[in-house]
């Protein structure tokens, strides 16, 4: 709610600096706060905002009224509002995701679960399989649909250990159907990866991922 009371604060400095000339310091003062205040909206993503509500809303603040919307409820609509704006914004790389596991589902050996995860066996261990709090060590490469790789543990000579239940749930759901000594290729929708938030600069929000794996040992 604060990125929203620092808005409504530089539509009503907008508002006023134009009524009026830059006459003093603190004039201008307020003229660059505003400005610096709605650049730093803008680049959050807010783009639309329907500035009598802002007015309306920063005149009870002034007057001492309580607010029509308490600050639970209005946390929730504002977050609801940038998830909703940040989906939009995303479409294409959910289509294009979607559409990429379409195809892939008819590839020769590729088998899709119930969940939406795809998988395809490179090789067949003859090991045990992980239980969901076993801890495991792999090797894997990731790569983003388009063929980038945004991780390798092969790259850098080093397979990684970690608790099943600790990674996404796209391998949540492979590993212990694996068995040790395998090597399989995941294709995992968004919503079984990193979902809306992504992951750094490299996974972008509602990112379809693609995994070679190798399960080397349950530890």
């Amino acid at each position: 709610m604060k990125v929203i009371a620092a808005f409504i604060f530089s539509v009503f400095a907008f508002n006023i600096i134009f009524a009026q000339p830059l006459s003093n310091r603190l004039d201008s003062v307020s003229y660059v706060i505003g400005h610096m205040m709605a650049e730093s909206i803008v680049n959050q993503g807010v783009k639309k905002i329907n500035s009598q509500a802002l007015i309306l809303a920063l005149e009870e603040a002034l007057a001492g009224k309580r607010s029509s919307i308490d600050r639970a409820e209005g946390s929730r609509i504002l977050t609801s509002y940038m998830n909703d704006m940040l989906l939009k914004e995303q479409e294409h790389v959910i289509n294009a995701g979607k559409e990429f596991l379409a195809q892939n589902a008819l590839n020769p050996g590729v088998i899709q679960l119930e969940s939406g995860l795809q998988y395809k066996i490179i090789e067949e261990g003859d090991g045990p399989s992980p239980g969901s709090s076993d801890k495991v060590t792999t090797h894997y490469i990731g790569k983003l649909i388009d063929g980038t790789v945004f991780d390798s543990s092969i790259e850098r000579g080093n397979p990684i250990s970690f608790k099943v239940n600790g990674v996404i749930k796209g391998w949540q759901e492979a590993l212990p159907m694996m068995k040790t000594g395998s090597k399989w290729m995941l294709y995992i929708p968004y919503d079984l990866g990193y979902g809306a938030r992504g992951a750094g600069a490299s996974i972008p929000p509602y990112s379809t991922l693609i995994f070679e794996i190798e399960l080397l040992s349950i530890d």
